[in-house]
């Protein structure tokens, strides 16, 4: 990579808003959550790879844990936890709508709530776009990450 190439990934101000679009991104998925558990444990069982007992909790923590670390990354407090967070996040949804994508069984994805009346074949390719996104935005917490690390001189 170029030196100049480098500079620009790493610059500060770019950091900053890569920050804190991240971390909007996450706000706007917690907050429909946080309004319709019921509706998110429902999205959560469509995906069918966790056992009922779960499927509860999961839908009372996991949004309130997208909504502190989209708030942490926005007010630039805790941002290596945050990102790190952030980061399992991406991965655990990744894996699950690969697995399913796998199995050839669409599901919605309920990443900002509410569910769409969608022909399985429409869902499918919707998968494939929410898969790539999340691999965007894991690229965008790399990037924080690396531009945030400590170095040594």
């Amino acid at each position: 990579m170029s030196p100049r190439l480098r500079r620009w990934l790493l610059h500060p101000r770019l950091s900053l808003a890569v920050r804190i679009a991240l971390g909007l991104v996450f706000i706007a998925a917690a907050l429909p959550k946080i309004g319709d558990p019921p509706g998110f444990a429902k999205a959560i069982w469509a995906y069918q790879l966790v056992p009922g007992k779960v499927l509860n909790p999961m839908a009372l923590v996991l949004p309130w844990l997208e909504l502190v670390c989209g708030l942490a990354l926005c007010l630039g407090v805790w941002i290596r936890a945050a990102l790190t967070w952030v980061a399992l996040l991406l991965l655990a949804f990744s894996l699950a709508l690969t697995l399913n994508l796998a199995r050839n069984h669409p599901v919605d994805c309920g990443c900002f709530g509410g569910t769409t009346h969608r022909t399985d074949a429409e869902r499918l390719t919707d998968m494939r776009w929410l898969l790539l996104r999340d691999v965007g935005l894991l690229l965008l917490a790399a990037q924080i990450l690396l531009a945030t690390h400590p170095r040594k001189n």
